[in-house]
């Protein structure tokens, strides 16, 4: 395989896999170096062949983990193997590289159970592409993989009963699933009853079927949206969205979020990136900013004061000069209005209503219902360090010179003052923070 032939693959097949990363070089190799390693700085490098004298540095904004060098040799390992085969239909070879990637990935999340998993995904992605009576498809299915069947009836295997066009009512992945045993045979019906509360990373409406997926059972959901999740070790590992696979590294980016600052709080740092997740996965769109100490002043100059839901805030708005403090509206006598009284203006219902929601609570200690859907609203949400809503649904002041749509430059602008995220329609999560050498905002990290 050629350096251009590899390089293609890697930036077709694996990039996309592990949203955010890039090929920022390559360096000398030799013989006594594997195909695939952890470079310096998180990143990985990676060689078609063991005599090949370069090799590729891969890098993305969050560090490669020991588990993702693992999940790209062999993938690696797989892609060189369709290249040895000599085949020449474009067509057949591109299937061959995608069931590559989904070979790797279920060995990934379970070298015993690969198999199994490997052909529900399958099963699973041909319903993604149909409906039934004319609706999207979801269900859920669980690989337990600590029971194995002794006497197995042939016709109850998942490859005959995921065909049947019963199997698209019986079950829906956010309240029950269906049971299989490790080689793939039914066990049953599963509904997600009265399980306890545990830890769990994954979008809130896929929660349960995240708490259900033990060390012992993997979970595949399909969504009505045609996106397939998979579970396990109770969190979202993987996702197929738009026709990409994503991977989930839910506690690096949560560190992430800190931008290496000292000052940021775990809980609420998981309350945005949790938020952002169910934005994500709910379709909305929306745009979230967690702001760095000391920056909320700086960052009330480009919203507008009628959105504010924080009195404390609302004080600090109204010492800026009273020119900028009233670009956005049409009272010269704000200054004189206590915060309750300001509120009771028409141009207010929207932030007095929120506020009375909230009821003096901070981002973190709001439900994840309460947060996605105050999110999903036209505007920005902004949190202060300590967890203080600022304001939801805000119309921000972009900078002169912003580039891209409304939600990626409010996303820029307000990147300034603290950790940025915009979550596209399709589910696409962006990071930014503003990095001072270059002057613009960058990406801290990307996935979905």
């Amino acid at each position: 395989m050629t350096k251009d032939n590899f390089m293609n693959l890697v930036t077709k097949l694996i990039i996309p896999l592990f949203t955010g990363s890039q090929i920022i070089g390559e360096e000398e190799s030799s013989a006594r170096d594997l195909e695939v390693a952890q470079g310096t700085n998180g990143t990985v490098l990676l060689k078609p062949h063991k005599s090949d004298e370069y090799r590729l540095i891969l890098k993305r904004s969050q560090p490669f983990k020991t588990n993702d060098v693992s999940l790209i040799r062999t993938i690696v390992l797989e892609l060189v193997k369709i290249s040895e085969y000599g085949i020449e239909e474009e067509q057949y070879i591109k299937k061959l590289q995608t069931t590559a990637i989904e070979k790797a990935i279920c060995q990934a999340v379970s070298e015993k159970a690969s198999n199994t998993l490997l052909g529900i995904v399958a099963s699973a992605l041909k319903w993604s592409n149909r409906t039934y009576e004319g609706k999207r498809i979801s269900f859920g299915i669980i690989i337990n993989q600590n029971e194995k069947i002794d006497e197995p009836s042939e016709n109850l295997h998942y490859s005959k009963v995921l065909t049947q066009d019963f199997f698209a009512l019986l079950t829906d992945g956010k309240n029950s699933c269906i049971e299989f045993d490790i080689n793939g045979y039914l066990i049953g019906y599963k509904p997600f009853e009265r399980l306890r509360s545990m830890p769990t990373s994954s979008p809130l409406d896929y929660i349960n079927i995240s708490k259900f997926c033990n060390e012992a059972r993997i979970g595949v959901a399909l969504t009505n949206l045609g996106d397939l999740l998979i579970f396990t070790n109770r969190e979202l590992k993987f996702a197929y969205r738009k026709g990409l696979w994503s991977s989930y590294c839910h506690e690096e980016i949560i560190q992430l979020l800190s931008n290496k600052t000292s000052h940021t709080i775990k809980e609420i740092r998981k309350a945005v990136y949790y938020t952002a997740l169910d934005c994500s996965f709910s379709n909305t769109g929306g745009c979230l900013v967690y702001l760095f100490k000391d920056k909320s002043e700086q960052a009330l100059s480009h919203i507008d004061i009628n959105d504010i839901i924080s009195p404390e805030h609302y004080e600090m708005k109204k010492e800026q000069p009273l020119l900028e403090a009233l670009k956005h509206s049409a009272h010269e006598q704000i200054k004189d209005y206590n915060y309750d009284e300001f509120l009771n203006r028409d141009a207010c219902t929207k932030a007095n209503a929120l506020k009375c929601m909230i009821k003096g609570k901070k981002f973190h200690e709001l439900s994840r219902k309460f947060r996605a859907e105050m999110l999903a609203m036209d505007g920005a949400t902004i949190v202060d360090y300590d967890g203080t809503i600022i304001a939801t649904g805000a119309i921000v002041k972009i900078e002169a010179g912003s580039s891209g749509g409304g939600r990626l430059a409010a996303t820029k602008t307000l990147a300034r003052y603290g950790v940025a995220i915009k979550i596209s329609m399709d589910g696409m999560m962006q990071c930014y923070y503003f990095d001072k050498k270059s002057n613009r905002a960058r990406i801290l990290f990307s996935v979905g």
